[in-house]
């Protein structure tokens, strides 16, 4: 049967977190949302962290509808509007303005189901795989193929990175449209096997200070965002281009570090300032460069969005060593079992040496678990009708 007379169509997609490791914090056009400086990501694998979205269009639904988590939310907010009509744009746009019957009224209502694997607002990017989960359905739904990074801009800025696996650039562009602030993968996720990521999560609790409004006030009110715009980021951003490619993570980690601490700082230098890292964040910071001082080089290294959360960078032959001084360092409080989740690991003995000159004083229970990731893929596509999140009916 022809499209045209079915009654439910759906598409369901899955989509990654990604983690800049050169930040984007700041934009020159709220609406379009345009970014000060370019960016950098690395995406994360998404047998640990994703967003999977179901879109369903029917003749017979009455109105638009979006369920996150399992929840009834608002299908009006403006960004999820703003990425709706731009993909249904293309949509026309692809079809020269004839209506094709085969393809699906542009008309219809949608419904859209939205879960994430980790939770929400924690400060694990949840809004970058959201809208570029959202996006990659809906062109799925409506069968465009174009550059989607674009309209996933227009929901969430670093939701454009989430459209490409491993290492993504968000390139700043020029134009006032925005039609060339896109996304462009760097490198794919195979280039550089041996590296791993851990997230340590400290919190589930939201941020103090939203990231949209955050960045604004620092905007307007921080001379050393403005200088690290326009100055510091372009040379850094081909410097980290280049370590990657060179697989140097001795110059990849040691960028990451000293990035995520300017964007802390202009955070601090924003006026009233913001404060996303706490004392727990910085004595993990603290922990890392002992642990590479010990070693005499950059083992691991750490980069902090907007939220308490680490994540640190690793080789894979690091890794169980550095959990094991993050086990003596921040003891679990009763889920031992539980406290590292996502790809498996070895154990490893540290020796005393290691111990007296890396972990202080424990702090029990301060981190509630580990993941272990790596980088992963972009967008995938859901082909098993079991695992769509609307039933026949349209609804969860």
């Amino acid at each position: 049967a022809m499209a045209a007379e079915r009654s439910l169509a759906m598409a369901t997609c899955t989509a990654p977190v990604n983690i800049a490791v050169i930040k984007y914090w700041g934009k020159r056009d709220t609406d379009l949302i345009l970014p000060i400086n370019s960016s950098l990501s690395v995406t994360l694998h998404q047998d640990q962290l994703k967003t999977t979205t179901t879109a369903a269009a029917s003749r017979d639904f009455t109105e638009d509808r979006l369920w996150l988590n399992g929840k009834e939310a608002d299908v009006g907010h403006p960004r999820v509007q703003a990425c709706l009509r731009e993909v249904r744009r293309l949509a026309r746009k692809r079809r020269g303005g004839s209506e094709d019957t085969a393809a699906l009224s542009l008309s219809y209502k949608i419904h859209i189901a939205s879960e994430n694997n980790f939770p929400t607002a924690a400060g694990l990017a949840s809004s970058a795989a959201g809208y570029a989960c959202l996006v990659s359905a809906l062109a799925r739904l409506y069968g465009v193929e174009e550059e989607l990074s674009e309209v996933a801009r227009r929901g969430s800025g670093s939701a454009c990175r989430s459209m490409f696996g491993g290492f993504v650039q968000w390139q700043r562009g020029e134009r006032p449209d925005g039609t060339d602030s896109l996304a462009l993968q760097v490198a794919p996720e195979t280039h550089w096997p041996e590296l791993r990521v851990l997230v340590l999560v400290v919190s589930g609790e939201k941020k103090p200070v939203g990231s949209t409004a955050g960045m604004q006030t620092s905007v307007e009110t921080s001379p050393l965002l403005k200088h690290r715009a326009e100055v510091v980021v372009p040379e850094r951003l081909a410097q980290m281009m280049r370590h990657i490619r060179e697989r140097d993570f001795e110059g990849f980690g040691q960028l990451a570090m000293r990035d995520s601490n300017q964007f802390h700082a202009t955070c601090l230098d924003t006026f009233p300032p913001i404060f996303y890292l706490t004392d727990l964040s910085r004595h993990i910071i603290a922990l890392a460069h002992r642990y590479n001082a010990h070693h005499g080089h950059t083992k691991v290294a750490y980069t902090f969005d907007a939220g308490p959360n680490a994540v640190i960078f690793a080789l894979a032959d690091t890794v169980a060593e550095f959990v094991e001084v993050l086990r003596r360092s921040f003891p679990p409080a009763t889920n031992g079992d539980q406290f590292i989740r996502g790809l498996p690991m070895g154990s490893a003995v540290l020796s005393q040496e290691l111990v007296a000159a890396v972990v202080a004083e424990p702090v029990p229970g301060a981190v509630q678990y580990i993941l272990h990731t790596k980088p992963g893929p972009g967008p995938q596509l859901v082909d098993d009708p079991s695992q769509h999140l609307l039933g026949a009916d349209g609804l969860p």
